[in-house]
């Protein structure tokens, strides 16, 4: 095997720095594009925020009341001592006038003004919800348990979790402690006696017992209970054991299995749907993001406009001062100018991706409303099935630059607030025009319409939904609808069955 030395030729695409960073910035949301941005401005000194028009106005009119000071004070010199102790000198009215003004709009007088400086901001006056941790620990002290059953108690509600439940064995929770598993065994009895009702379960047949104790049942009756007793024993025997027939609505099943009639186990079945699965439930804390658009598609003069939203972003610039220091040589040191450079070269780089982001975006969303047309002008019934593809070949790029500039942004149009990736979906083939396609979209609001209007002691199997969606001119399965129909959170025909 002999040693020798060969050239090659060959290409090879390398990502700089550059490209990854304006592909980084194509593929952001907009607060993660605020925030990048904002971070820029604070690590980049050659970047300079622009000012909005309101500020830049103000700014300029300031300017100009600075430069008038001097033809001001020579005016003040031409005017008497007289008038000037009458009219009062600046120091004076602020001493006065400017404090009494603040004084009475706080609500007191001056020298309460320090005082008043040290109210809480709006932020920590706004009312906190409380949570269930905090709900059962304030139960829990003021309970007539000892400090170590107290103890004990924190440690149990602490391994609670959003609904409530105790998810994890006993000996799992005083493991490493001092405790033994009665001692937490008993402290858990006590705790289940809390509001909410149900609360600490250990699953969801125990929880809806605690539940049915609180209402005056014994949660440990049993069939061979006297006749009057006999619904509430039905009701205990169906949380034991027959939750899963209950849940697909099996009654004559349960009542066989029970040897009871069907509508006992129905009278059983309305209390059992009053109970509360979720204890925890009302203390979920959900909390109502805002959406804001990335762009907004408006009708003007008849067409379809599309709208960038800047609003809220920061706009930059390249520092002024800077600039002038690197046009003119005064940088100082040859590190401090190859510093500057490199600065300068990263902010013009980052001023040049958000440009290209911009106009990128708006070409996007322009094919899309092309495409789209009718589902802007009439609904959702006439969204067309569209793929990244044909919008790549329309303007002319890749498409995962398309799948990057739809990936968490918004449009705002007539129809509402909308995902970008909303408008791509597939297609079902058209029974009346075989060239013809159906938006998959279209299909899913077509069987939740169905659904909707169903009746309800009768409701609609997937073969009938399919059928019907045949004579609407729709060529679609039945396992397609119960695809469909399960992306809708539809139960199945079974369990949407009302039987009283």
């Amino acid at each position: 095997m002999k040693l020798r030395l060969d050239l090659k030729l060959s290409q090879k695409l390398i990502m700089t720095p550059q490209l990854q960073q304006a592909i980084k910035l194509l593929q952001l949301s907009r607060l993660e594009l605020q925030q990048s941005l904002t971070q820029h401005l604070l690590e980049n000194p050659l970047l300079d925020e622009v000012q909005s028009d309101v500020e830049e106005a103000d700014a300029s009119v300031n300017e100009e009341k600075v430069a008038e000071l001097p033809a001001v004070e020579s005016q003040d010199q031409a005017v008497p001592n007289e008038s000037r102790e009458e009219q009062g000198s600046p120091e004076e009215f602020s001493a006065s006038g400017w404090e009494e003004y603040f004084g009475d709009r706080r609500g007191g007088d001056s020298e309460h003004a320090s005082a008043q400086d040290d109210f809480p901001s709006y932020e920590q006056t706004v009312a906190k919800a409380t949570s269930l941790e905090e709900h059962l620990l304030w139960q829990l002290s003021l309970s007539t348990l000892t400090d170590r059953e107290k103890v004990l108690g924190r440690l149990i509600i602490g391994n609670l979790d959003d609904d409530g439940y105790l998810r994890i064995p006993l000996t799992e929770v005083v493991s490493g402690t001092d405790f033994v598993e009665s001692e937490a065994e008993s402290v858990l009895k006590d705790i289940q006696t809390f509001d909410p009702t149900g609360v600490a379960a250990r699953d969801l047949p125990e929880c809806l017992l605690l539940q049915l104790g609180h209402l005056g049942r014994n949660p440990f009756g049993s069939l061979g209970s006297p006749p009057g007793a006999l619904k509430g024993s039905v009701i205990e025997s169906i949380i034991q054991h027959h939750l899963k027939d209950l849940e697909k609505k099996q009654y004559a099943k349960i009542a066989k299995a029970l040897n009871v009639t069907v509508e006992d186990v129905f009278q059983a079945t309305k209390i059992i749907g009053e109970l509360e699965p979720k204890p925890g439930r009302p203390f979920i804390n959900t909390q109502n993001y805002v959406i804001v658009p990335d762009v907004f598609v408006v009708k003007n003069e008849g067409e379809w406009v599309v709208l960038l939203n800047d609003d809220g972003l920061p706009r930059m610039r390249i520092s002024p001062y800077y600039k002038q220091l690197i046009s003119t040589g005064q940088g100082g040191a040859p590190e401090t100018k190859a510093y500057m450079d490199e600065k300068l070269r990263a902010a013009q780089w980052v001023i040049r991706s958000i440009e290209q982001r911009n106009r990128t975006i708006v070409k996007v969303v322009s094919s899309i409303v092309k495409f789209q047309e009718e589902f802007f002008e009439r609904g959702v019934q006439y969204l067309k099935p569209l793929v990244l593809k044909q919008v790549a070949e329309d303007i002319g790029m890749h498409e995962s630059t398309i799948s990057r500039v739809t990936a968490n942004k918004y449009m705002y149009c007539q129809q509402g607030m909308l995902e970008l990736k909303f408008f791509f979906n597939a297609g079902l083939q058209r029974a009346d025009e075989p060239s013809g396609m159906h938006s998959s979209v279209s299909v899913r609001d077509m069987i939740k319409t169905m659904v909707a209007e169903e009746d309800t002691k009768r409701p609609l199997k997937d073969e009938e939904i399919a059928a019907r969606l045949r004579t609407q001119g729709v060529l679609i399965a039945r396992r397609t609808v119960a695809k469909y129909r399960a992306e809708l959170n539809i139960s199945s025909a079974s369990q949407r069955k009302q039987f009283f």
